[in-house]
């Protein structure tokens, strides 16, 4: 019998057909409502905002109130440009409490690259943006971040009623044709998360996880806050200007159990031989970018742990993972996470066979598969082959359904946990006076 490159150990528990996100974020801190929820970390490593559970939730729903007073009602599309701050994840949630639908851009967008996104998304109800950040002419309401602190004490909004598969929040990722696309997932995205908890975190209620991107990436916004928070963790995100030196200090002063970053974050503590300082984790986490072998070795000799990698893409999030009861191999991104359906596709749309390469396609059963790219007016557009929706990410599946990632079958880039593609930088070149023709592609500088 011809054994195929397809893993499949049955569907995840179902997601309730009631479901609000934000209320699932934030029922788990109701037991314990005086633990620390957040711990925010400044430029010497002090604290320099802690919320209670009790606190993160009444921030949450009194911001739903500030918000409703500026006109945002189930289905709105609200715009979040703000700074590494805890008020990215409380406006998000926010908005989300409501019904709304919640869209999270980079800060470091220029005015003309946001314009554009506002534009895909045929505008928006309203924008939510930092001190220092400009002001397109989008014909859009704007809310500046000063207000938002005093929103937080408001009454407590009544959360909305919304369906597990209503829209939830829609985020960016860039298009092979040079175009960001807006993907819409729904509020069944974040119960999906659950998967990662077995297969990637090993995560439960005591633990400390210390995330080390900012406030406003989607990394840190699902894996630093909002799957800590659905368990009742701590969350501790650092809010200070960037120091590669910072993370060491960090570990032996606050004592995480659990540490996330991208692989660089990992390479620049191994060069500077500070992954000693890290002895009292259990274990470490990366996604967004492959994991050269030389930096897991230099952590696992100097920390004494291991670091489990996730692989994914935003239209997913992550779904394969080595974790505590998947040990990672060499060679290999890890394995599908239980509840998945994954399988490796050839040009005929069917499963290849065992250490075979072809195209990685997630089942359209997973409830944390978006439901579409952005379309103004119509439905998310979800292009399926079959039952499967494939990446575009090439790979190979052993016997065990380890999965090893043999890179795109398009010309998208990785640029520090960000896709990107090539025409994109070229368009934003060609803006330069001077510049008549523009070629982009990428060079590995080194491995890893």
């Amino acid at each position: 019998m011809t054994q195929l490159a397809l893993f499949d150990e049955g569907p995840p528990p179902p997601c309730p057909a009631d479901f609000n996100l934000a209320r699932y974020v934030l029922a788990a801190g109701r037991s314990t409502p005086e633990k620390s929820a957040l711990e925010c970390l400044g430029a010497d490593g002090d604290i320099i905002e802690c919320l209670t559970y009790a606190e993160l939730e009444r921030a949450v729903l009194g911001t739903a109130t500030g918000l409703a007073a500026r006109g945002v009602a189930a289905g709105d599309k609200v715009v979040l440009r703000l700074g590494n701050s805890s008020d990215f994840p409380i406006v998000f949630l926010a908005a989300a409490a409501l019904g709304a639908v919640p869209v999270p851009t980079a800060a470091a967008l220029t005015d003309r690259e946001f314009a554009t996104l506002v534009s895909i998304l045929g505008g928006a109800n309203l924008v939510v943006l930092g001190e220092d950040l400009p002001v397109s002419d989008l014909k859009t309401p704007v809310l500046r971040q000063s207000e938002l602190q005093a929103m937080r004490n408001l009454p407590a909004a009544t959360l909305a009623a919304t369906k597990a598969d209503d829209p939830g929040y829609i985020v960016f990722t860039s298009g092979s044709s040079g175009t960001p696309k807006g993907v819409v997932h729904a509020h069944r995205a974040v119960w999906a998360r659950r998967m990662m908890w077995d297969g990637w975190y090993g995560i439960g209620g005591s633990d400390r996880l210390l995330h080390a991107g900012a406030f406003n990436w989607t990394f840190t916004l699902g894996t630093g806050l909002m799957d800590p928070w659905a368990i009742g963790a701590t969350a501790l995100i650092y809010a200070g200007p960037p120091d590669p030196q910072i993370w060491p200090q960090i570990a032996q002063r606050h004592a995480p159990t659990l540490f996330a970053a991208a692989p660089g974050i990992f390479r620049q503590i191994t060069n500077r031989d500070g992954g000693g300082a890290f002895r009292g984790l259990r274990h470490a986490l990366t996604a967004g970018e492959m994991l050269a072998e030389d930096t897991s070795q230099a952590w696992q000799a100097q920390s004494g742990r291991p670091i489990f990698e996730a692989l994914g893409m935003s239209e997913v999030s992550t779904y394969i993972s080595s974790g505590p009861a998947t040990p990672p191999r060499p060679g290999f991104a890890g394995r599908p996470q239980k509840g998945r359906a994954v399988a490796v596709l050839g040009q005929d749309g069917q499963p290849v066979q065992h250490n075979h390469e072809g195209l990685l396609a997630v089942h359209r059963r997973d409830p944390g598969l978006m439901l579409g790219y952005y379309k103004d007016g119509d439905q998310p557009d979800l292009p399926l082959a079959g039952h499967w929706f494939v990446t575009g990410d090439r790979a190979r599946m052993d016997d065990k359904g380890y999965v090893t990632f043999c890179g795109r079958s398009d010309d998208l880039m990785n640029a520090g946990g960000f896709r990107v593609s090539p025409l994109e930088v070229e368009a934003q070149l060609s803006h330069f006076p001077g510049i008549n023709g523009v070629g982009v592609t990428e060079v590995e500088v080194k491995p890893g």
